[in-house]
């Protein structure tokens, strides 16, 4: 990473701040049913999150990672599933441990604070208010906010240049390598947490600058730029 503290850090929401896959999993299984084509659970909804939520209700769909499901039965299940994760979103998520100090940390090296996630808009602000950190965030990028998602770099570069910082100093913190792919191409340097959603793959083989096991550890790193 380069020298000196970054001028502005970005979070990732799932799996980096919030741990909201019993949500996810509620709202997939209850979308399913709706359908009459039975649950998936939540571990299996676990290794399927993380490259927004168009991708998590085909996956659902499939039982397959890359494999599309059929478009009328797409269109309704993910009406269907907007409609149920509205009703579940936050209420059995967690703030993971760490995230107040990580959050304080970045604050008090004097950066603007932002929250760029693969999670619509109309899901993502909801859940910051619910655990009291949207005031945290100077912007918020939703998967719907921009052309493309993570791991393109458009969301991270619309996130920089809404509060004026440019890439190279700004810093990402996130969980997989979603993040760490939009972060190179982006110009950013990138910090992850080893506890996220990832498909069950070590973080640490994505190569980014750092791995936390926790957000309480960003102070030290954000102390050796």
């Amino acid at each position: 990473m380069g020298a000196g503290p970054p001028r502005l850090v970005l979070f990732d929401l799932d799996g980096t701040l919030v741990d909201s896959v019993r949500d996810l999993a509620r709202a997939a299984d209850d979308m399913l049913t709706d359908l009459g084509l039975g649950t998936v659970g939540e571990e299996r909804v676990r290794a399927f999150v993380g490259n927004g939520l168009e991708r998590l209700v085909h996956r659902c769909l499939t039982g397959d990672m890359r494999r599309d499901a059929d478009d009328a039965l797409f269109r309704r299940a993910l009406r269907r599933f907007g409609e149920r994760y509205e009703e579940h979103n936050g209420r059995h998520s967690m703030l993971y441990a760490g995230v107040a100090q990580g959050l304080d940390a970045a604050s008090a090296c004097g950066a603007a604070l932002g929250c760029v996630t693969n999670k619509s808009v109309r899901f993502a602000e909801p859940l910051l208010q619910r655990f009291g950190i949207r005031e945290r965030f100077s912007v918020v990028v939703g998967g719907d906010t921009t052309a493309h998602k993570k791991p393109h770099p458009e969301p991270l570069l619309f996130a920089a240049r809404s509060v004026g910082v440019p890439a190279a100093d700004t810093l990402l913190v996130g969980d997989s390598d979603n993040d760490v792919g939009a972060a190179r191409a982006a110009g950013m340097a990138v910090v992850c947490v080893s506890y996220g959603y990832n498909h069950g793959r070590d973080i640490a083989d994505s190569a980014p600058d750092a791995v936390l096991a926790s957000l309480d550890g960003l102070a030290g790193v954000l102390a050796g730029r």
